[in-house]
């Protein structure tokens, strides 16, 4: 998987991308991430990417010929996902991370400022993506999210693969509580059904937390699954439903 990234800061990326998985899923050859910076295809000598908004108002727009120009190199043949961070896009979801895990080819335009001018968006911007109902200074952090997302999930990544798809979100549920040794710390103990060796006891502790995590924590979630009777139940004798 290729990944571009198109950003007046790209080096706001760099230390993260040569550290940890996504170090190890480059390593593999399983993702490549280049990084590059829009000024590159500015034309005059300050190398000016930003300029008014037509209408007045504060802030200033990155510029579309530079985004153009730099579009034309890096995706050729437009087959690429052109992916805009920004605050107005779709939420960034599990789904969509895998989702796009499947892409052979990824842009990432981080906006800046006010963000772009909307002839890049009509024209060049295929997905339009936001981490979060807030707003950054720019869009690099935002790709950085984006990236250690996806990076994570691909093969090679991990060192057991399962791993990722067992994880908060990919379930439709949290993820459940987890126990490392010693089994006794701090006069708090592992549950008993974690050392017994009942791998379908174990399974069916793990779905009954982590139900239970989601109802307390994140109640909005359960409204887009279709609870059981057992369920209900569970989430009654726990106090976490009416």
């Amino acid at each position: 998987m290729r990944i571009d990234v198109l950003a007046l800061f790209p080096e706001i990326l760099a230390p993260a991308l040569n550290t940890g998985i996504l170090k190890r899923v480059q390593d593999a050859d399983k993702l490549a991430v280049k990084l590059h910076n829009l000024r590159e295809w500015a034309t005059d000598k300050h190398k000016s990417v930003d300029d008014y908004p037509y209408g007045g108002g504060a802030g200033m727009i990155l510029k579309p010929e530079p985004i153009f120009a730099a579009l034309e190199t890096l995706n050729p043949e437009t087959n690429a996902n052109v992916v805009y961070l920004t605050p107005q896009g779709t939420p960034l979801t599990q789904a969509v991370v895998e989702s796009l895990s499947l892409e052979k080819h990824l842009i990432l335009l981080c906006g800046r400022y006010k963000g772009v001018d909307e002839r890049v968006r009509h024209r060049l911007v295929t997905t339009e993506i936001s981490i979060g109902d807030y707003v950054l200074s720019g869009g690099e952090i935002a790709a950085l999210v984006l990236i250690d997302a996806i990076g994570r999930v691909l093969p090679g990544a991990l060192g057991d693969y399962e791993s990722a798809h067992v994880d908060s979100f990919s379930q439709e549920l949290l993820d459940h509580p987890h126990y490392t040794r010693p089994a006794t710390f701090a006069d708090l103990t592992v549950p008993d059904v974690l050392l017994s060796g009942h791998h379908e006891n174990i399974e069916k502790w793990r779905y009954v937390e982590a139900l239970k995590r989601t109802a307390a924590c994140r109640p909005d979630l359960l409204q887009r699954l279709e609870l059981s009777e057992e369920d209900i139940k569970i989430l009654r004798a726990a106090g976490l439903m009416e």
